[in-house]
Order: structure tokens, then sequence, then C-alpha cells
């Protein structure tokens, strides 16, 4: 299978960045200048470029510089002789869009460009947030790594909505409580399956997610665990828990229980980091999650993630910063990593500097050098 990578990344009127383009090899891409210099926004125009949104707001129109009209990020992808654009656009008066080689970009589009992981102080949430944050974590990485059992998830939604729908509708009273029983079916057949996915994805990342923990100093009790609401191992099991529930899902007017409310669990020594975890612990947790996920990737054959680390090096001590970059070096790929210096990351670690002062990426072209 052809490696998926990314060539450039076009940027106009993002942020605080001035038009310009960056160029990215095989391996590591250091982004070092002062803090407010623009660093984290070039990560976050790259993952805008490919995902169609920022990972670090729901509000598109941060994104557009002050005083211009629209936003937007390109990024150049390969797969072998293959190349796409993939584009986010932000208009003030439109909202956001998103294309690929000049076309809205398709549901599978995800399948059309690397996978990403992302590390910054907003994205510690998948720790220390509300379960939600983490199942969707999870299924994205089943989608990664299993795409054909990433349908288990759609079809789950979907029996979901419905059966709150006709909730709804029985508590109004415009329906009758026995019409509940075909999508209890449903919905018990498609959360059974997802179940299994999700418990099987969490085994593919246990062992990697322990060893990369131990490294980044959290001991050698750090652990990942699914967690599932419901006990049933069978769609008949499953389906006779949401019967015996029905009157409550009635009164709430919403199905309270499946596996829409099930838990990844995050521990050091058996206890909650998202609960008892200090911020460092935290830190250290997500990274080791990313790693774990990207060591999974690579085993099953997949390309590897794009790694967007931002301030990644900041709280660790020499010695993790080394075994940080063994573990970028390890697995191929590309990473963007940003640091106040370029000392912040080993000599050790082969890398292209890029200095970004004042929204400008230094020694990069700008718009009308790449026009």
């Amino acid at each position: 299978m052809e490696t998926i990578s990314v060539e450039a990344l076009r940027t106009r009127s993002f942020r605080n960045l001035a038009d310009g383009e960056l160029r990215l090899g095989e391996g590591v891409t250091l982004l070092w200048g002062p803090n407010g210099a623009g660093k984290t926004n070039l990560l976050e125009a790259l993952y805008a470029a490919l995902a169609g949104r920022s990972c670090r707001t729901r509000a598109d129109r941060e994104t557009i510089a002050f005083g211009e009209q629209l936003a937007r990020a390109e990024a150049d992808v390969t797969e072998g002789p293959e190349r796409r654009e993939f584009m986010f656009a932000c208009a003030r008066d439109e909202g956001r869009r998103h294309l690929l080689n000049g076309s809205p970009a398709p549901p599978d589009a995800a399948r059309r460009r690397p996978p990403l992981a992302v590390f910054m102080p907003d994205r510690l949430a998948l720790v220390k947030g509300p379960p939600a944050a983490r199942r969707s974590h999870l299924d994205g990485f089943v989608a990664a790594l299993w795409p054909a059992r990433a349908e288990a998830r759609k079809r789950y939604s979907r029996a979901l909505a419905q059966r709150n729908a006709l909730v709804g509708r029985i508590r109004a009273g415009a329906a009758s409580a026995d019409s509940l029983a075909a999508w209890d079916r449903e919905l018990a057949e498609a959360g059974v399956e997802l179940m299994r996915t999700r418990a099987d994805a969490a085994e593919a990342l246990a062992g990697g997610f322990a060893a990369a923990a131990a490294e980044l100093g959290l001991g050698d009790e750090a652990s990942l665990r699914y967690r599932p609401r419901s006990e049933a191992t069978s769609a008949d099991e499953l389906a006779a828990e949401l019967a015996e529930r029905r009157s409550g899902d009635i009164v709430r007017g919403f199905t309270g229980h499946g596996p829409h409310l099930d838990e990844l669990v995050i521990a050091r020594g058996g206890r909650s980091l998202r609960k008892f975890g200090s911020q460092g612990q935290q830190r250290a947790a997500l990274l080791a999650l990313l790693f774990a996920e990207r060591s999974a990737l690579v085993e099953a054959g997949r390309t590897p993630p794009l790694m967007l680390l931002d301030d990644v090096t900041s709280e660790l001590d020499p010695e993790r910063r080394e075994l940080l970059c063994a573990r970028l070096l390890a697995g191929g790929g590309q990473a963007l990593i940003t640091a106040t210096e370029p000392a912040h990351v080993p000599e050790s670690c082969p890398r292209r500097e890029v200095p970004v002062r004042d929204g400008r990426m230094l020694g990069a072209l700008d718009a009308a050098e790449a026009a």
C-alpha cells in the first residue's frame, strides 16, 4: 500500500499568519519561535485543510484574520503518483467549506489523507473531559485502523436517533410504547457490534499505551480500558436490557442505556486520570495514547498518522525528550513539532527547522514566490 503524505501547506488570511507556503518533508519538521509567533496557528491550519474544521474552536470564523473576509488553508497530499489538494475555506458571510480537488469533500475524504494525531493544550479534554470525547476519539481510531468496521457506529447512531424520536412521540401520546420493540432490536444488534469493535480497539491500544506511558513518566501502572455501560454479550441480551428500561426512557424522553454512554478509562494505579491526574500526567497520557495509536496503525500496515505536536517537549526532562524523538523516528511518517527554541528538541532528532516570527515562516516561500 502506498504511503499518504503531505507535501505543502498554503495559508491565506488565516489567523495571524502571513500568506505563504510551508514545505514538508519526510520525518520531523520543527517550527520554532517565540510565544505568539504563529506556530500553533500553522498546526491548526494544516489540520483544518485536511479535516475541514479547526482542532481548536467550533467557531470557524475565529480563523479569519482581523479585517479580512475569508480564511483559507490548502494542503497538497500525495499517494504514490496521485496528487490531491485539500482546502478549508471560511467566509464571514458563508461559513466554512471543505474541498477536495476543487469539489466538496466526499464523506470518505479522511481515507484520502493521513490520519491526524494532535497534541495541544486544548486537546487535554480528551483525557480530562467528559466520556463523549473519548468515545468519539476511539471511534475515529477504529475508522483509521479498520475502515469496514466503522459502519457499526453509523448504524448505531441512526438507530438511536430513530428510537429517541419514537420515545419522544410516545411521551407526547402520539405513539404506543409497544412500537419500541422493533427499534430495541435494531439498536441492540448495532450496539453489540459497536461494543465488540470498541473493545477490540481498546485491546489493540492497551499494550502500546502502557509502554509509552511508562517512558513518558507515568510509571508501570498506567492503563487504558474500555468500560461499556451494558453487560450484554448478544443482541438478545441488550434488547432485553432496553425493554426493561422503556418506562424510564419514556419519562426522560430519550434512551438512557447503551453504547452511547460507554467510557474509555485512562488510569494510573487504578485511579482515573480524568479525576485524579495532574496536568502533567494528563499531558503524558494524551501523548501516550497518540503514540499507541500510531504503533497500532503502523503494525497493521496503515499510513502512519501525521503528528501535530504543539509545545510537546516543554514539560519533559532531557531523557524523556530523547525517548520522545526516538518514538517519532521509529514508525516513519511525518511530524510537525513546535518549540520556542530549537534546543528543546534533541540534536539526535533529524529535522527540518523553520523559524516563525510574527506569523511569517522565515526561509519558507511567501505567497508571491509560491505563485
